[in-house]
């Protein structure tokens, strides 16, 4: 049948590594194209569309927005994606909505292990890429060079002939200007826009095919509930309209849309009909789920499914019973948590909770560190209380084989502290694929079980001074590799409950690091450093000075300590062993042993290695 073709609409994704500008050049494209009124008041004048408290903290995307421009007469509904492998399940899903993609790489840094991840998804979807060479303005810019990094990209991926001949923007997201040639004079960023128009493929559809539209993105209003988010494939769509949703399992069930919106710029409008080719978002399904077709009433099809690559990471999420349990958070019961993981579940595609033996423990699997550690901060924000353990990789049987996740890393340090890098990837099992030096850095390229990437960012930034640059994503499921050490340092465990004093922590500096400071409440089990010997020792941290009526040529002497170890979430995750839990509340988070008393972790021991107990 003959397919009809929409000039007026182009629906276009940006991708890229994380931090090469995607979201900077989504403001340029929406600021230029005259999205906003020249009065109009923008709550954050850089970064608009990353909405999210926790993105604009961290200067990364987390999850996966439409917004839509009109320019020359085209409405050009764009998709702004995370460059964060932790969230391809955004990344996945969003694809789908696209006729075309934008593939940033950044002029100096150029191809990076997440410009690959997203790559390949884009053209596993058969999508043809305009790549836009972004930060031209950098001193440190290379575009030839990175131009023929992409292109061998393409080559690596089996990209076809026509993706492989890929058109080719140059742009500066920061300064807003972009152009077709190096040489070319240009003060705005309409040249991408034109781009966009030219090459990114016009939406076609079949106009005798019935409704068909695919869910791809979920939103929440505490008015209308679930909204649905996606594109028509097929057919229209009017508000009031019966329509039949099919879900994963192929159940088909009846319902009648009460609204639909259209995006215009970072707003949603009302309105009545949407055609094949649109994006919208819709509502009026009450239990609507990411890959549900909507479809019509009279010839219901459902679509092939949003397939979701599988969790590498698991943790066990459970109640927290510390002797400080209550006294920060909101929401601290088993159901209370039950309750958020499975809500969770409704927009989080790449997330998966399953129940334990214990009603207070549930094993949560995602797609990285970054993803779930996401999931605890948004939590503890929300006012719940929780305790989590050492995050694991999980491993596949593959054909009587044991196998496990493998991720390709890319290191950058220092010429000098080259050797430091393949000492702590060697440990770890990790293999060198490529190394090349360019003026004082070495570029590293290898490929490492995930579990060795567990605590490596930070070694490897002690070991350089802070100087290495480390990015990471999964690369393939490949037999198990061996044992690996994680942690060679024991830890001070804390002998009681009260609060530390500088006395105390004075006399144990010789020790090992402290991570608590004077003042701080500690409690029996409780982490408070770690310990220059490979064993765990109890130490007194709340001990104080006695009082006596004796004046000591010494005594006025003010106490002076090293400072003490901080960690940030993902930190901590990366340093616990088996038998530790991190204590996530709203004000702060914890190190603890599993068993709070030494009696407790003494019998633990002895259950666990019976042959070592000695014979009386």
């Amino acid at each position: 049948m003959a397919k009809t073709v929409r000039d007026n609409v182009r629906n276009v994704a940006i991708i890229a590594h994380v931090d090469h500008g995607k979201t900077t050049l989504v403001d340029q494209l929406l600021k230029q194209s005259g999205t906003f009124r020249v009065n109009q008041q923008i709550q954050h004048s850089e970064r608009i569309m990353d909405s999210n408290d926790l993105e604009r903290e961290r200067g990364i995307t987390i999850l996966a927005k439409n917004t839509a421009i009109n320019y020359e007469g085209v409405k050009i509904n764009i998709i702004d994606t995370p460059g964060h492998a932790d969230f391809g399940g955004e990344v996945e899903r969003v694809l789908k909505m696209a006729d075309g993609v934008l593939l940033l790489v950044d002029a100096a840094e150029g191809v990076m292990p997440q410009t690959r991840f997203v790559l390949r998804k884009a053209l596993g979807y058969n999508l043809n890429p305009l790549v836009v060479i972004n930060k031209i303005d950098r001193p440190d810019a290379r575009c030839q060079d990175v131009i023929n990094e992409v292109f061998d990209l393409f080559v690596d991926l089996d990209a076809n002939d026509e993706q492989l001949d890929f058109k080719i923007v140059y742009a500066s997201g920061r300064n807003g200007y972009a152009k077709l040639s190096l040489d070319d004079e240009s003060s705005d960023i309409r040249p991408l826009l034109d781009a966009i128009i030219q090459f990114v493929p016009k939406p076609c559809y079949d106009a005798e095919f019935p409704l068909q539209m695919q869910i791809a993105s979920l939103d929440y209003n505490d008015y209308v509930g679930r909204i649905g988010i996606g594109r028509i494939f097929s057919g229209t769509i009017t508000t009031g309209q019966q329509v039949v949703r099919i879900d994963k399992t192929g159940k088909q069930s009846l319902h009648k849309i009460t609204d639909l919106f259209a995006f215009v710029g970072l707003s949603r409008e009302k309105t009545l009909l949407a055609m094949a080719g649109d994006i919208i978002a819709l509502t009026g399904i009450e239990n609507i789920d990411i890959s549900d077709t909507i479809t019509s009433v009279e010839n219901p099809q459902a679509m092939p499914l949003i397939h979701i690559d599988e969790p590498t990471l698991s943790m066990v999420f459970s109640v927290n019973n510390s002797p400080f349990c209550g006294k920060d958070g909101k929401f601290v019961t088993s159901r209370n948590l039950r309750e958020r993981l499975f809500r969770e579940l409704r927009a989080n595609v790449a997330l998966k909770v399953d129940e334990t033996a214990s009603p207070d423990a549930f094993c949560i699997s995602g797609r990285g560190l970054l993803h779930l550690s996401i999931l605890i901060e948004n939590m503890r924000r929300e006012g719940y209380e929780l305790q989590v353990s050492k995050p694991k990789v999980i491993f596949k049987e593959i054909d009587g084989k044991r196998m496990e996740p493998m991720e390709y890393v890319v290191i950058d340090v220092p010429k000098e502290m080259e050797g430091q890098a393949i000492s702590l990837l060697g440990a770890r099992k990790g293999e060198i694929v490529s190394m090349k030096t360019e003026k004082q850095y070495t570029h590293f390229e290898f490929k490492a079980p995930s579990r060795g990437l567990i605590g490596l960012r930070n070694r490897l930034l002690s070991s350089t001074r802070g100087e290495a640059v480390m990015h990471h994503n999964f690369y393939d499921y490949e037999p198990y590799k061996g044992d690996i050490v994680h942690r060679t340092q024991g830890v001070l465990v804390s002998m009681a409950a009260g609060e530390a004093t500088a006395y105390a922590l004075e006399g144990l500096h010789d020790r090992g690091i402290m991570f608590v400071k004077p003042g701080e409440e500690v409690y029996e089990g409780m982490i408070v450093g770690e310990h220059c010997e490979q064993n765990d020792i109890v130490v007194n941290v709340i001990r104080e000075k006695k009082a006596t009526n004796i004046r000591q040529a010494t005594g006025e002497k003010s106490v002076k300590l090293s400072p003490h170890r901080e960690f940030s979430l993902e930190m901590a995750l990366e340093y616990i062993e088996d038998d530790e839990l991190v204590e996530i509340t709203p004000k702060t988070f914890r190190l603890r042993k599993k068993f709070l008393t030494e009696n407790e972790r003494r019998t633990t021991r002895r259950q666990q290695n019976p042959e070592k107990v000695a014979i009386p």
